[in-house]
């Protein structure tokens, strides 16, 4: 774990190997997703298959050995503690709550000139969501991907998961059912990628991919960017939480454990201006990380790039923060309100003590699909308007076109192109 200081002279040095630290896929991932994915091009339900058995050790022997059934998922649902039922419906209901207000309006209006414009949202045709399986597998994330799209209005949503050895996780199978996913293969990795960008001759192509996976998912939908729409290339998860020393320490050392715990390759950064409160906390991490089923995990994330900054004041914290762009930060103060007006790029934040990131992660509302890698300084998390997309309209009559015309002519012939300029010409009196 890293210690920083603002007061160092080597700070400056050291603090931006944390900025431009890249814990993400290398070129060796690059070359074999490439691979993969030209396979499944060329040689599509092939190739899947082989890759499938191959990576999950899973043999499509008869055709409904590639699908699970919206049976199934019933059962699975029905099957559940009342309590877990609840909760799920409970997370369902805030996050298409929240959702539904993202609903962008349609504008059509007539300006000063006698034009008439606008544009009209509609739906994508199809969406592929992308459901991790094995160490990640997260019904939270199902929900989180399924319930915007639906919100949006897509018609068709198609969930890939790979089932290790042919096991499927039942939770999973729960929310898709719950959130009314009736089209499931058994199908992961960058092969399902590539299966839902190109299409094969079982599973019919999409518009856009969403969802988390692993470096090789990743990797696919940055390669297939452009075939498809994509949500975002994500990376290893991050918290950023910026503390005063009023806070109580186990709970600061839980949150940054709680982002630990999903992958070696997660980071964990604390900022904070009381010297004797960071070290509690990293000796509360210290014992909590020992008590968790995930200790192996949190702890190797935590040792490699974990990071306590040291600060003078808080004032110091927006402008380190802005630096990082990190996908999630907590603001564990007084007044957070006053920390935030200052945060320019983050991927979602949590203001004051009460507010912990893993909220978020399940029944706050606000999507956790993020932008993770210092991405927030230009994108933003999952939403509706990743599942829609715009139309502009413009309509003029022979009054209107008499007054924007002519403009249009002189910047058509200024450009060297006379046939756009014609265009226009033939239709001014």
């Amino acid at each position: 774990m890293l210690r920083l200081d603002t007061r160092s002279d080597d700070f400056a040095r050291k603090f931006d190997r944390v900025v431009n630290d890249r814990r993400e896929s290398d070129a060796d991932i690059a070359q074999t997703v490439r691979d993969i994915l030209a396979r499944v091009k060329a040689r599509g339900d092939e190739a899947v298959a082989d890759y499938t058995a191959r990576f999950d050790r899973y043999t499509f022997a008869r055709d409904e050995d590639w699908v699970i059934t919206p049976e199934t998922c019933k059962a699975a649902f029905d099957a559940l503690d009342p309590k877990l039922r609840e909760a799920l419906e409970l997370a369902a209901d805030r996050i298409r709550a929240y959702h539904e207000a993202q609903l962008p309006a349609d504008r059509d209006y007539t300006d000063d000139a006698g034009v008439r414009l606008g544009a009209k949202w509609s739906a994508v045709d199809a969406a592929g969501l992308y459901v991790p399986g094995g160490r990640a597998a997260y019904p939270s994330s199902l929900l989180m991907n399924a319930i915007p799209a639906k919100v949006a209005g897509v018609e068709r949503l198609v969930i890939t998961t790979p089932t290790p050895k042919g096991e499927v996780n039942t939770l999973v199978l729960a929310a898709a059912h719950l959130a009314g996913v009736s089209e499931i293969w058994r199908v992961g990795g960058a092969q399902a990628i590539g299966a839902l960008a190109y299409g094969t001759d079982r599973i019919k192509p999409v518009d856009v991919i969403t969802g988390p996976g692993n470096a090789w998912v990743a990797e696919a939908k940055r390669q297939l960017y452009g075939v498809v729409g994509i949500d975002m290339v994500a990376g290893p998860s991050e918290i950023l939480v910026i503390a005063d020393g009023q806070n109580d320490p186990d709970w600061i050392a839980a949150d940054l454990l709680s982002q630990a715990e999903h992958d070696p390759s997660s980071q964990s950064i604390l900022i904070t201006d009381d010297h004797t409160f960071a070290e509690r906390v990293e000796d509360r991490v210290d014992v909590q990380c020992a008590m968790l089923s995930t200790s192996t995990v949190a702890r190797k994330s935590w040792d490699d790039n974990g990071v306590i900054i040291k600060v003078q004041s808080l004032d110091e914290a927006p402008a380190l923060a802005n630096r990082l762009a990190a996908e999630h930060v907590e603001l564990a103060v007084d007044n957070p309100d006053a920390l935030f007006a200052q945060l320019r790029h983050a991927g979602s934040v949590f203001l004051g003590r009460y507010t912990p990131e893993a909220v978020g992660d399940y029944v706050a509302g606000p999507n956790h699909v993020l932008p993770t890698g210092r991405r927030a300084r230009f994108s933003s998390g999952l939403s509706v308007l990743d599942f829609m997309k715009r139309t502009s309209f413009i309509a003029l009559d022979e009054n209107s076109i008499g007054k924007i015309g002519p403009a249009a002519v002189a910047l058509a012939e200024v450009e060297g192109l006379p046939a756009h300029a014609n265009s226009v010409k033939v239709r001014l009196k």
